[in-house]
């Protein structure tokens, strides 16, 4: 079980470090940050630049921590409030399947990040080898609150920082 715990951490959190970069850098067909701030203005999520920053920075960070499994209640919840962000402003109305552009990816990735969050991430982690690792349900659904108010966060200052119309 180790070798599958490690694989899926690392798998995961390297992707999510492939996605942030695609919106900060451009990298692996990304928009890069200036295509990001318009898909945030286009989105409703003002300040637009400042929005594409920490989405980009979430994932990528969050990802990097992930993948080397340190902070990991932290990691889940950055990966998590973001995906939760993503749902709301972009996969909701299309449902839940994927193929409809629906959020049931996003579902599954906030899954394992608490998945990860609750069980920890493992003997072969940096959490576990600094004896930094927490585990247990009071960790994940920690980690799934402090997500759920930096959504909500997220989501109430773009409604009040939008301009007037």
């Amino acid at each position: 079980m180790r070798l599958a715990k490690l694989t899926s951490r690392v798998l995961i959190g390297a992707l999510f470090v492939g996605h942030g970069t695609q919106k900060l850098k451009g990298w692996f067909g990304g928009p890069g940050i200036e295509g990001m701030t318009a898909g945030m203005e286009q989105m409703g999520m003002h300040p637009p630049r400042r929005n594409a920053y920490a989405a980009g920075l979430s994932e990528t960070v969050g990802g990097g921590l992930l993948a080397l499994g340190l902070f990991t209640p932290v990691a889940a919840s950055m990966l998590s409030g973001t995906m939760l962000v993503a749902i709301e402003k972009v996969h909701r109305a299309n449902g839940p399947w994927v193929s409809s552009g629906g959020w049931e990816y996003n579902a599954v990735l906030i899954a394992a990040a608490l998945a990860f969050a609750e069980d920890g991430p493992g003997d072969v982690s940096l959490d576990h080898a600094l004896g930094i690792e927490r585990t247990g349900a009071s960790t994940a659904l920690g980690a799934a609150a402090l997500a759920a108010a930096a959504a909500y966060g997220a989501l109430s200052a773009a409604k009040k920082a939008a301009p007037a119309s």
